[in-house]
């Protein structure tokens, strides 16, 4: 019984043996998996804790960051878009990142985007008061706003007065004009001589006419062409000076007769070329011819005219002649043949009035101490400036070609400029656009800028910059080119393939031979078919044989993607000539699918964000449509049809003298650059008088 029992216990003892080894295996494993599980808790935690990337993260969004930033200034924005996201996967919320995101957003037009973006950077305490200020301007320019604010006052932004200390700069200032390029030019009626005007105010010609000089000079008017027109009051003829200022011929003489004078004063051209004098001494109007030869003069008493006392300023507008007399106060208005139609305003609404010009549609006309704008449909007026009481007598106000006014001060003997209050508290709008590195340290910059309402500044110098790397003045700074002064352009043709198109295939031959004939072998011509896919019929330079007689690849289609066609057509344009349009050649239609992708707003931006003017070339007759006219309409373009009578020469020159605002810097750096890997800064300042403008950004040099 012992020894069974004996064995028992040492059967029970080994069973309770084999147990406890497994609790404790079991137990074991417990505990592994315990601290396992609390180490991968403890490191979830830390991680969760942690605000700080890792060298690693940091070392890939870099060089994410670097190609975006590349891609960026290649033009590619959509590359740049996905590689600044996938940067920011790395540095989730990094502002720097968010802002460059913004403004790739902001070149493919996607401002709604960029302004998120942007204020995503701005909430994370990123960027300064330029930051804010591109978010105030972009909202600004997304808000559909007249052409003419009438609240909106202009003031005084610059004064040139006629003498520097002892020295007399000349003398009874009467009559001013613009150009293109900025600057402008003054009739000084004391010293009998024509002052040609930089942007910033400074005198770069005068001009006194031919051999014997003028003879007392009252009113300049640009033509088209460029030359400009001269009254001589006292020599009672009409003086034409080259575009540079030089004399070339005179017209009219003294007397009573058909094409003579006595005492001419103001100047007007009508679409013809036909040039509309004022004639002070015979209280008429002359015309004359595109040569200078006598036409007809109008203005006498008759029986539905009460004849002119003492007529002023005269200007036209769509073939309308208003003619202000100064005595009366009254404006009439006549056809081009003379023929009265009605006084337009009444007796004492411009009593002492002289010059008239033509501004976006208004009047524009010189009251003694103050300028008025009147609406020639409606006859409403408001003043656009005024000079209050002090001693002046404003004989002509012209705009100039950056959107400020140009007065004559004759009493005063000053001119003065004046802008619009807005323009001069929120500056304007510099962009670096692109920073061209490939040859560093030697650095190029393009730039762009434009006012608050998106319209070019031109004619700025290099002494209207200053560069900076970290708040330093770079060296060697100088301005390399201006796209104000190139002489050819970058155009894209957009041809309609809606199912009538076909119907206009000599049309579109005919725009396509004209517009390449235009171009004069300069710049690039591209023609891009908007079907149901956009399709790219051909590129090169403008050759007359080989774009008429181009035969389209892309099919008329019903499902035509007007949209689409847009955005490849500006795609082309974005690393195009300074100077660069979209010419859309529309049969009038507007294809149900045709913003499906892009909305006008969209493809608007798109094309202003980077410089694009669209044209229309309507293929039959009638106004372009609505969405047609809007983006010609906030883009700077303009509309035609494609046998007017002009031909369409004129909308290759409407491209070339479009202002616009780009520039080229070129400066030597000295920032260190880690062998191509460090985000090099750089700022840009630009000022104009009274008003100025600043940008910062960066770049990479390249890796070595």
């Amino acid at each position: 019984m012992i020894q069974g029992s004996s064995k028992n216990s040492v059967g029970f003892l080994r069973s309770l043996c084999t147990s406890f080894r497994r609790v404790r295996f079991c137990a074991c494993v417990l505990l592994c998996i315990m601290v396992w599980t609390g180490s991968l808790c403890a490191q979830a935690g830390a991680s969760a804790g942690s605000s700080a990337p890792s060298a690693a993260d940091r070392a890939l969004a870099g060089e994410e960051f670097r190609r975006g930033v590349q891609s960026f200034y290649r033009g590619a924005f959509n590359d740049s878009i996905m590689l600044f996201e996938k940067s920011l996967s790395w540095l989730p919320g990094e502002p720097l990142i968010l802002d460059w995101l913004g403004k790739a957003y902001y070149r493919t037009g996607t401002e709604g985007a960029a302004l998120q973006q942007w204020a995503f950077a701005s909430a994370a305490g990123y960027g300064s008061i330029l930051l804010k200020n591109r978010m105030e301007v972009v909202r600004e320019r997304r808000t559909v706003r007249p052409s003419f604010d009438e609240s909106a006052r202009f003031v005084e932004a610059a004064s040139i007065p006629s003498r520097t200390g002892d020295s007399v700069l000349f003398r009874q200032p009467v009559s001013m004009a613009s150009s293109p390029d900025g600057s402008f030019w003054a009739v000084a009626y004391g010293s009998n001589e024509v002052l040609h005007f930089d942007v910033n105010g400074s005198i770069v010609g005068r001009f006194r006419g031919p051999i014997g000089g003028f003879d007392r000079p009252f009113d300049l008017l640009r033509l088209r062409d460029g030359r400009m027109l001269v009254s001589e009051v006292g020599a009672d003829r009409i003086s034409v000076l080259s575009p540079s200022g030089a004399w070339l011929s005179s017209f009219g003489k003294k007397g009573r007769g058909t094409g003579e004078l006595l005492g001419p004063q103001y100047l007007a051209v009508d679409s013809s070329g036909n040039v509309f004098v004022t004639d002070f001494g015979n209280a008429r109007v002359v015309v004359f011819d595109a040569d200078g030869n006598g036409l007809f003069s109008f203005g006498s008493r008759s029986v539905p005219f009460p004849g002119f006392k003492a007529p002023a300023g005269i200007a036209i507008i769509h073939d309308t002649v208003y003619v202000a007399d100064s005595i009366t106060g009254e404006l009439h208005s006549f056809d081009t043949s003379g023929n009265f139609i009605e006084t337009f305003l009444p007796r004492n609404s411009l009593t002492g009035s002289e010059s008239i010009r033509v501004w976006n549609g208004y009047l524009l006309v010189s009251m003694p101490n103050r300028v008025l704008l009147v609406d020639p449909d409606s006859g409403s007026s408001f003043d656009a400036a005024r000079l209050g009481n002090a001693p002046v007598r404003i004989t002509s106000a012209v705009p100039d070609a950056n959107g400020n006014l140009l007065l004559a001060d004759y009493r005063g003997e000053s001119i003065q400029i004046v802008s619009r209050v807005g323009e001069l508290v929120g500056g304007m709008f510099v962009q670096i656009e692109r920073v061209l590195s490939d040859s560093f340290p030697a650095v190029a910059l393009e730039i762009r800028v434009e006012d608050r309402n998106r319209n070019p500044v031109v004619g700025l110098k290099a002494s209207n910059f200053l560069v900076t790397e970290e708040s330093r003045p770079v060296s060697s700074l100088s301005l390399a080119g201006a796209g104000y002064l190139d002489d050819y352009c970058d155009i894209t043709v957009l041809i309609d393939r809606s199912l009538s198109s076909d119907r206009y295939l000599n049309e579109i031959k005919t725009a396509l031979a004209e517009i390449s004939r235009a171009m004069k072998g300069k710049g690039t011509l591209r023609i891009v078919s908007a079907g149901s896919i956009p399709v790219q019929e051909g590129s090169g330079p403008p050759d007359t044989g080989a774009f008429s007689a181009l035969a389209l690849k892309a099919k008329a289609d019903s499902r035509w993607r007007f949209d689409l066609g847009l955005r490849l057509a500006v795609n082309d344009l974005v690393n195009a000539a300074k100077k660069r349009a979209v010419v859309y050649l529309s049969t009038g239609e507007v294809s149900a699918s045709g913003f499906l992708s892009y909305g006008l707003n969209d493809l608007a931006a798109y094309m202003g964000n980077n410089g694009v003017l669209f044209s229309v070339v309507q293929l039959a007759p009638g106004a372009p449509a609505a969405e047609y006219a809007y983006l010609s309409h906030n883009t700077g373009g303009s509309s035609y049809y494609v046998y007017r009578n002009e031909g369409l020469s004129g909308l290759v020159s409407d491209v070339l003298d479009a202002p616009n605002g780009s520039y080229v810097l070129t400066y030597t750096s000295t920032l260190p650059t880690d062998f191509g890997r460090a985000y090099l800064p750089v700022e840009v300042e630009a000022w104009l008088m009274n008003r100025s403008g600043k940008d910062e950004t960066g770049y990479f040099a390249p890796l070595e």
